[in-house]
């Protein structure tokens, strides 16, 4: 959008006049856009430099890069035409690159390949000699494709992706770190790199990088590399916020916040970190109001900023967060769980992500038979692929381009094509087919296996056998940099990675992985502090595991440590009242794990008149005042009490999953049907609603009970 543009180009102007006392039009300012799109900051910056300067600007000083053909030449239509309307005259611009930026870093040129001409090269070598002093732009955001078996994925940049993964990967501490290989990342990291020792990098980008716990690394490095930071956040992330519309309130119609942001270098400085500059417009603005506002601030100067200070894991934005968080218990943390010895400061020892199978469609199914269907196909796909690489003429094949992509057969990701390279074949078992929590309050079949899931990370070890089932549990929470509120939920079968969101799980036992030697994963230390704080050896470790349940309800604790809770695990305090907690906990747990066993709500079944009686589910529908669901076009279930949906797990409450998981659905690449109804047991959904109703009020009723209860001694 054009206010963007010009905010932006009207405030590296005067950045060069207060910074450097140099301005667009003085010789020796090298300006590149490496992503030009179809040209409008360029344009845009033309119109700013003096026409007495222009000629030499546009001769030699202006630069940039695309890709796309099309866009190439619209951008070489464009700005050609820009410069005629300025000077009257007509001249080629050699400023223009057919070039992948991010391949300008590699050693193998593939720009001066036979398909590109002798001065689209000559182009590049001259650019890529010049020193840049203003690197300006858009670069494209877009962390992951869709689809892993559309092969059209990120593509991979060994130079550039090694200078991130030196970089901002090596510093960050967070689990994942897979947002880091989003493009907009690399561009950052290139521009930084370009301007050298002195400059400006002017980009408007994905926000996320503000305040996302994988971006710990890259906030240190640019606060180390950089002497000046101003970041104007223009909000609109619709994912965070789902009171926003992207086409209504984001500047550029997608779901994905953004921020215009300037980093400054200055060779003569000799500060250690930048100082950095933070504003932002309302988030419920529309996008109007936001180019309106750009419009009438015209360059940074005049927007009102505020000096932030980062903290000592390097947040920029820390209002919410409280710094006697981190002085209480935690509940479990990297380095503790990398240690073998339990004699560590924590309350669990070992903790692991959900499940992540990469192609849910196939590896979950209410049904087992459909289940057993899909993945026997599946991997009779996967194990023929397996057979054919290994047969392969080509030994320098690409086994990305090498495989077969049919959505009606197999689903790829990349650790499945590094098992086929690795000549891993596999076997259907019965006995990988295990129960699941996929979603709250929502079970269904799981095949679990190492090479057919994406990752199972430590479940191995935590219900190994359907036995352990029936012993041990799980205190999921949900993980770090979640976009929702904190969440929390018990279970006692192997939950999806998604259940609440990025979920983190704390089991109770570890096994070994044939389901022998059961460790307790509550460590020693953390049962002498409780018994030693609280002055009472009757403590046990169960106590605490529903201790820590119970407190991890406490509306306080959510409210207080909302902003904590999105950037690290759980750390709890000692409450005045430990049995309280305990109590609450358990009895939480009973109800959470044993849904499907409690006393059902007592619903009014309306049924319709001269309708057969059907207990089968299609999809079902809440009423507008939510009193009521229709669940098919023979019962409608009603009376349902507005507190039930005050237990919430995210955005939705219980209830609310139950009515969203539970309805056919068709996968629409795969055609694979998931359908929720037992042929042995038709009416199961109609009591687990009453149940989840039951389970729901109670748990309301409970977490009210411990609001009134201190949660610091």
């Amino acid at each position: 959008p054009q206010p963007i543009v010009d905010f932006m180009v009207r405030s590296v102007e005067e950045i060069l006049k207060t910074e450097f006392s140099r301005s667009l039009s003085d010789s020796g300012v090298h300006i590149i856009d490496p992503f030009v799109g179809t040209g409008n900051f360029i344009v845009r910056l033309m119109r700013e430099i003096r026409k007495t300067a222009l000629g030499q600007k546009y001769t030699t000083e202006l630069h940039c890069n695309e890709v796309m053909l099309l866009p190439y030449y619209i951008a070489s239509m464009n700005i050609e035409h820009e410069f005629y309307e300025a000077t009257g005259r007509y001249q080629p611009f050699d400023g223009l690159c057919l070039v992948d930026t991010f391949e300008l870093a590699e050693d193998t040129h593939y720009y001066e390949d036979s398909l590109f001409t002798e001065e689209n090269t000559r182009r590049v070598e001259k650019q890529k000699e010049t020193p840049m002093f203003v690197v300006i732009g858009n670069p494209p955001y877009n962390m992951g494709q869709v689809n892993d078996s559309d092969n059209n994925r990120n593509r991979k940049y060994e130079t550039m992706d090694q200078r991130v993964m030196e970089t901002y990967t090596k510093d960050s501490k967070a689990t994942l770190k897979n947002k880091l290989s989003d493009p907009y990342v690399k561009a950052i990291r290139w521009a930084s790199d370009r301007i050298e020792n002195e400059g400006i990098v002017a980009f408007v980008t994905n926000n996320g990088f503000l305040d996302g716990v994988a971006f710990d690394g890259m906030r240190k490095h640019l606060a180390d590399n950089f002497d000046a930071i101003y970041i104007l956040d223009l909000s609109g992330n619709v994912r965070k916020n789902p009171k926003l519309s992207g086409t209504t309130h984001n500047v550029f119609g997608i779901q994905v916040g953004v921020s215009i942001n300037f980093f400054i270098k200055r060779r003569h400085n000799a500060s250690t970190h930048a100082k950095i500059f933070y504003a932002h417009v309302d988030e419920f603005w529309r996008k109007e109001d936001k180019y309106r506002y750009l419009d009438s601030k015209k360059h940074y100067r005049n927007v009102e900023w505020q000096p932030i200070t980062p903290d000592r894991r390097h947040a920029w934005l820390t209002e919410g967060l409280h710094t006697e968080f981190e002085t209480f218990i935690p509940m479990g943390t990297k380095a503790a769980k990398a240690e073998k010895s339990k004699a560590v400061e924590v309350i669990f020892h070992k903790f692991s992500n959900g499940v992540v199978t990469a192609r849910d469609a196939w590896a979950y199914n209410c049904n087992q038979n459909a289940l057993a269907e899909n993945m026997s196909g599946m991997i009779d796909t996967y194990n023929e692929q397996v057979l054919n690489w290994e047969r392969r003429t080509d030994r320098e094949a690409n086994v990305n381009d090498f495989v077969v992509y049919n959505d009606a057969k197999i689903k790829w990701d990349r650790q499945l094509r590094q098992h086929l390279k690795r000549g891993s074949v596999a076997e259907y078992a019965e006995a990988k087919v295990r129960n699941s929590l996929y979603r709250p309050f929502t079970k269904s079949n799981l095949y679990f296996n190492r090479i057919m899931n994406n990752c199972v990370y430590v479940f191995p070890s935590i219900f190994p056998t359907p036995e352990t089932e029936t012993e041990n549990c799980v205190i999921c929470v949900s993980g770090l940099g979640s976009n929702k509120p904190f969440q929390t939920l018990i279970a006692s079968l192997i939950p999806c990675f998604d259940i609440l969101e990025k979920t983190q799980c704390f089991p109770f036992y570890t096994y070994d992985e044939d389901g022998r030697n059961r460790r307790e994963n509550i460590t020693d230390w953390a049962l002498a502090q409780f018994q030693a704080h609280y002055g009472d050896d009757a403590i046990g470790k169960w106590d605490i595991f529903h201790y820590v349940y119970g407190l991890l309800h406490h509306p306080t604790y959510r409210e207080r440590y909302e902003a904590n809770l999105k950037r690290d695990l759980p750390y709890l305090p000692y409450t005045p009242d430990f049995w309280t907690f305990a109590k609450a906990g358990k009895r939480l747990g009973e109800i959470h794990v044993s849904y499907e066993e409690v006393d059902e709500y007592p619903l009014r079944f309306v049924e319709t008149p001269d309708t057969p009686l059907d207990w089968r589910v299609e999809k079902m529908k809440l009423s507008k005042d939510k009193t009521g669901i229709k669940y098919n076009d023979f019962l409608t279930l009603d009376g349902i009490p507005a507190k039930a949906f005050d237990y919430r797990l995210g955005n939705r409450s219980a209830l609310e999953w139950v009515i969203d998981q539970y309805r056919i659905k068709t996968d629409k690449r795969s055609g694979i049907v998931n359908d929720p109804n037992r042929a042995d047991d038709p009416e199961y959904i109609v009591r687990l609603i009453g149940k989840v109703i039951a389970v729901s009020l109670e748990t309301v009723e409970i977490v009210e009970g411990l609001r009134e209860i201190s949660i610091t001694d």
